[in-house]
């Protein structure tokens, strides 16, 4: 039998809460598989950390999503968020179920062309396009999300140098209820900025105004905000309906939709207080069905969803590297997934997921990164079991931004593999090496001899 490894006793002082108050034990269940494959499995063969994304649950969340709005409001086109996870894999399945592709950037721009969609099909959003990535969207018929004046002057322009005619759109920013508004991008519409601009491209030739588009935040949990943005949407293009007898095309309602994960200083978690779909899909169809813009002119529905369909289709997966007793007393365990590796830890309270049995004892812990830095801390204060090194965790959740965000600091970044609905398991990147680094720098020749 083998030798029980030994830690010093500590006492700790009891905190009174929820699970405790009434006598309820506190179990915190291990996460040995995902979807049949065993975790220990998938960390000996892909190594330790690793990414894993399930293609079974990106479908169904998609699914779930476009049936919520699809029943309330006849025309809906989903347009995926490459920004929330450009792999091309993902990107590929997102387009493979219907959606068109949402940019922020060229290099967004050229790998949704890469990934075969049509560039009719691309919306062109963000504050900053050269004019050369304007004119070659233009020409390609791309739509194109105009953020401010300065862009729109530029794009009249061009508009006299080309024969294709340039199919616009206008960010709009407004108060919503919420705080805090988000008004850095887009034009605003209670001040007339939104309606000015609208006059400005209705009176150039050789540009189109086609649709509407807001974004009024991220991680949004008051569906009432979006009632109030849809409905603003909708006087605007009845006004421009009535001024130029021309009908708007589309109203995007960009993205934000909350996930199940909890915010830092949240009071309840974010699996009790998240918005389902359906909660979403009413606020926004039943204004815009409300609204005067009359049943058979009603507009295209546009979501850049882009958190809420893949956040729960990610796990990152590691191991314990130590356990060790903090100067306050409280337990410390180190692992070898840092904030790196899982940039949204700075925002979310992560659930983490021991990886193996464990029993029922658990404590006050810190959960740190391998990085030599202060900041490299997953969870300040969690109730854990005792892990020993070697151990796997999981961390649920984590499908968006993450390997988007990610950063190459102090280590170098791991595999990522899909889960596909095959029932197969597919590297989708492979992990950096020293090879990685090298094939992209130089050395001057009077630096090489050491």
């Amino acid at each position: 039998m083998e030798k029980l490894k030994y830690e010093r006793p500590v006492i700790n002082r009891i905190q009174s809460g929820l699970p405790d108050k009434f006598g309820a034990k506190f179990v915190l269940e291990a996460k040995t598989e995902i979807e049949g494959h065993l975790v220990k499995d998938l960390l000996a063969e892909y190594g330790s950390p690793v990414y894993v994304l399930s293609e079974i649950v990106i479908r169904d969340t998609y699914r779930e999503l476009l049936q919520a709005f699809s029943t309330r409001y006849q025309k809906v086109q989903m347009a995926w968020s490459y920004k929330t996870n450009y792999l091309d894999a993902v990107c590929r399945i997102f387009h493979q179920e219907g959606s068109w592709a949402e940019v922020v950037s060229w290099f967004e721009y050229e790998k949704a062309l890469s990934n075969d969609v049509d560039p009719r099909n691309i919306i062109f959003n963000g504050p900053y396009k050269t004019a050369e990535e304007l004119k070659s969207a233009i020409q390609k018929g791309s739509l194109i999300h105009v953020d401010h004046f300065d862009e729109l002057y530029q794009i009249i322009q061009l508009s006299k140098e080309l024969p294709e005619k340039a199919r616009l759109a206008i960010r709009i920013n407004m108060n919503t209820g919420i705080y805090p508004q988000w008004e850095r991008f887009g034009f605003n519409y209670e001040n007339g900025e939104a309606w000015n601009a609208v006059n400005r491209i209705m009176n150039t030739e050789n540009v189109e105004l086609v649709g509407l588009h807001t974004h009024i935040g991220t991680y949004i949990m008051s569906v009432s905000a979006y009632s109030v943005a849809a409905a603003k949407l909708a006087d605007l293009a009845v006004r421009t309906e009535r001024k130029y007898s021309h009908k708007i095309r589309y109203i995007d309602m960009g993205g934000g939709f909350a996930t199940r994960n909890t915010l830092k200083g949240a009071y309840l978690p974010g699996t009790d207080t998240c918005p389902t779909f359906d909660d979403y899909a009413e606020a926004i169809t039943g204004a815009l069905l409300n609204s005067e813009i009359k049943p058979e002119d009603m507009p295209l529905l546009i979501l850049e969803t882009g958190r809420a369909l893949i956040d729960d289709a990610g796990y990152l997966l590691g191991s314990v590297v130590a356990n060790k007793r903090m100067a306050s007393g409280q337990r410390g365990m180190i692992i070898n997934i840092g904030v790196n590796h899982l940039f949204t830890s700075f925002w979310y309270e992560h659930t983490i997921i021991p990886g193996v049995p464990v029993n029922d004892d658990s404590e006050d812990t810190q959960i740190c990164g391998p990085l030599c830095m202060n900041i490299d801390i997953i969870r300040q204060a969690v109730r854990f079991p005792l892990l020993q090194p070697g151990d796997p965790v999981v961390i649920e959740r984590i499908g968006a931004y993450n390997m988007t965000q990610w950063l190459q600091f102090i280590t170098y970044r791991p595999k990522i593999v899909l889960l596909g609905s095959d029932g197969e398991v597919y590297v989708i990147r492979e992990n950096e090496s020293l090879e990685t680094f090298k094939a992209q720098e130089s050395v001057p020749d009077y630096l090489k001899c050491v």
